[in-house]
């Protein structure tokens, strides 16, 4: 989505367009910090300041769906609502509108917890022990969705004359080796992949992409390239490697070369008696 978003920022208006691509607020911009852990009221602060990042990061998803509708000839003929929901205040709040939307043509919802939920297993030691694997992470995630606000907007839903499509912009995968990466400070922070210059790592561990534009990558500087992390692998520095390998180690991470993150679910729902 981060690439997609890249052919766009030209058509925004010059003050509108987004910042570089830098990830933030995904549990790994800090990497060379201390790895024992954190007293919770510092896991806390750390949770309301992936709220804030996350917030100010995707600021334009609006305008690209407006600007995507467009480009197919989609627009809504009765209006477009986007809802960004990162806590559960905003999401008992859109429960409470949720039949007020009826007349709008398309309604789009984004629930950013699973995704706040999984970055943050790795520093927060009662989510490890609620969910030490990949089986009980989906158990996690069941327990909460059938007790969640987009559980009772989909039941309402139901009762109304509409189509509701739910998908995701990616999945995750459980880290369980530790690829050595070697760059410099500029380089990008994510676990899964990274781009920066002259980038190395083993490539029996990663795929290693010296010509940018050959994967229709964004190529714009000198000695540009990415690293993309193959299997269950994630990227640690030499400085204190083996430090953050126990760090990240059952962590989930997205990016990187895997079936859940290139192939996205897709259901289409619709009500099987809508009320007149």
């Amino acid at each position: 989505c981060r690439l997609a978003d890249d052919g766009l920022r030209s058509r925004l208006p010059r003050a509108e367009v987004p910042r570089g691509d830098r990830d933030y607020g995904d549990g790994t911009a800090n990497q060379q910090r201390a790895a024992p852990s954190r007293p919770r009221y510092r896991i806390e602060a750390r949770r309301r300041r992936l709220h804030s990042t996350a917030r100010r990061r995707n600021r334009f998803e609006r305008n690209f769906l407006e600007l995507q509708l467009a480009r197919l000839n989609a627009t809504p003929a009765k209006g477009l609502k986007y809802l960004k929901i990162y806590d559960v205040e905003e999401a008992h709040a859109t429960r409470r509108q949720i039949n007020s939307f009826s007349g709008l043509s398309l309604v789009a919802m984004v629930f950013n917890f699973i995704d706040i939920l999984a970055h943050g297993r790795s520093e927060n030691e009662i989510l490890q022990e609620l969910a030490p694997d990949e089986a009980a992470f989906r158990a996690v995630m069941k327990a909460w969705f059938t007790h969640s606000p987009l559980y009772e907007i989909l039941q309402a839903l139901a009762s109304q004359d509409c189509v509701t499509v739910v998908t995701t912009d990616h999945g995750a995968v459980l880290g369980r080796r530790a690829a050595l990466v070697h760059g410099n400070r500029d380089t990008s922070s994510n676990l899964r992949y990274k781009f920066g210059v002259n980038l190395n790592t083993d490539p029996k561990q990663a795929i290693i992409v010296r010509k940018p534009a050959d994967y229709l990558l964004p190529d714009d500087g000198v000695n540009k390239n990415y690293v993309l992390a193959r299997e269950d692998y994630y990227f640690v520095y030499p400085t204190r490697f083996h430090e953050f390998e126990r760090q990240f180690r059952g962590s989930f991470q997205h990016g990187g070369v895997s079936i859940e993150e290139m192939v996205l679910p897709l259901v289409t729902l619709r009500p099987k008696s809508p009320r007149a």
